[in-house]
């Protein structure tokens, strides 16, 4: 009784490991960006790479920041399987102090569908 029940779970246990994952799927090379200390004023752009690892088109269908002080760009259109693509984050270097952003991602992966990524930093007053 003991050799069936361990077959099929053997079998089962075969496919799982040998399932295609189906669809978009995306890897970020970083999902938090430190800019360190920088100077007021200094260049507040920085850029998320990420890749389409999956076998269908990945899709940015949104992307917002948790405040008006930080303005993410979306890439213009699908990103094919293999291709990397860029979301690129403007902090506005004019606030003084210590920051802490999220930029919300929304894409066509079904298990991984909105992603926050993460600004920090701190601005000094020169």
């Amino acid at each position: 009784m003991r050799k069936p029940i361990l077959f099929i779970l053997f079998i089962f246990a075969s496919l799982a490991l040998t399932a295609q994952v189906s669809g978009p799927m995306i890897n970020f090379e970083i999902e938090t960006i430190d800019y360190g200390e920088i100077s007021k004023g200094s260049d507040g752009f920085r850029t998320f790479i990420f890749e389409n690892t999956g076998n269908a088109p990945l899709e940015i269908q949104g992307v917002r920041s948790s405040c008006g002080c930080t303005i993410p760009k979306k890439p213009k259109g699908p990103i094919a399987p293999g291709d990397k693509g860029e979301i690129t984050v403007k902090y506005d270097t004019n606030r003084v102090g210590v920051f802490r952003k999220t930029i919300t991602v929304n894409t066509n992966v079904s298990s991984k569908a909105i992603i926050a990524l993460k600004i920090k930093g701190n601005v000094l007053a020169n």
